[in-house]
């Protein structure tokens, strides 16, 4: 009876083994990760009903302009600033949810650890807001034209365009600076229902409170257009903005809105997900 012996194997030491190559990790593009941010929006019955409500109201506000206005008053005007008010509130609210759903939902955790560039994530996720607020306006304005032509149909007299591509594209701009606010506010605080209440005190209370300031000091009624960010912006809905009127919105968004708005990128970049 023999038995087997082992034939010994030579080895490497570690530090002699040849380094292995670094595979390099191509970073995900960035329209697919537009295209993932896009549809978690409409993924969950609530999200879907909020991305619904933006074409509901258009509709609604067209209607009601349509029933209860004056014959005189069927012009296209009329409809955008029918639509003009819950178009405010719902399009800030879909910039809030964007970030903080993240973390009121607990998604964040996944979402961070399949692609781990933080950045990219949010500036997807900017992207697509961004791109949601200029479709909302487009699709707004296909309403009131509709809206301005069947009221002038049934008034039977001619419809009144009274909006220009230009006063069309500050509206977008206002729209679009109060988006970026509910963004900024979801980066800041990170959970919906504060966010949510700080943009109702920012955009209802604050400017009651410093009109009313305003109205019984002069020193601040000169003062309101450098300090007022919902002030600084009255214009663009207006249609008329002066080249003082765009430096008041260039130093009323820097302190209301970008400086925040930088704070909050870096939290979301710095804080731990749980």
């Amino acid at each position: 009876m023999t038995t087997a012996t082992a034939t010994p194997v030579p080895t490497t030491p570690p530090d002699e083994r040849p380094a292995r190559a670094a595979r390099a990790i191509a970073p995900i593009p960035l329209t697919r990760l537009m295209g993932v941010e896009l549809r978690k929006m409409f993924d969950t019955r609530a999200g879907f009903w909020l991305m619904a409500s933006v074409g509901i109201v258009t509709v609604l506000a067209s209607a009601a302009v349509i029933l209860w206005a004056p014959d005189d008053a069927i012009t296209f005007e009329t409809f955008a600033t029918a639509m003009g008010m819950p178009m405010s509130v719902i399009l800030p609210m879909i910039g809030i949810l964007s970030i903080t759903s993240e973390y009121s939902q607990r998604t964040g955790l996944t979402t961070y650890t399949l692609v781990p560039w933080r950045g990219r994530v949010v500036l997807s996720k900017l992207l697509v807001v961004l791109g949601i607020g200029v479709a909302s306006m487009v699709v707004a304005l296909g309403v009131g034209a509709v809206g301005t032509l069947v009221g002038s149909a049934i008034t039977g007299l001619d419809p009144v365009w009274n909006i220009t591509a230009e006063q069309f594209g500050l509206i977008v701009l206002g729209n679009l600076i109060g988006m970026l606010m509910g963004f900024m506010l979801g980066t800041v605080i990170r959970s919906s229902p504060a966010a949510i209440v700080a943009y109702f005190v920012y955009a209802l209370v604050l400017p009651g409170a410093l009109g009313a300031l305003a109205a019984f000091q002069q020193w601040f009624e000169d003062l309101q257009p450098w300090v007022d960010v919902n002030y600084a912006t009255i214009p663009l809905f207006e249609g008329n903005v002066t080249g003082e009127n765009w430096l008041q919105l260039a130093i009323t968004t820097t302190v209301w809105l970008w400086i925040p708005l930088a704070v909050g990128l870096r939290a979301v970049l710095r804080a731990e997900v749980k």
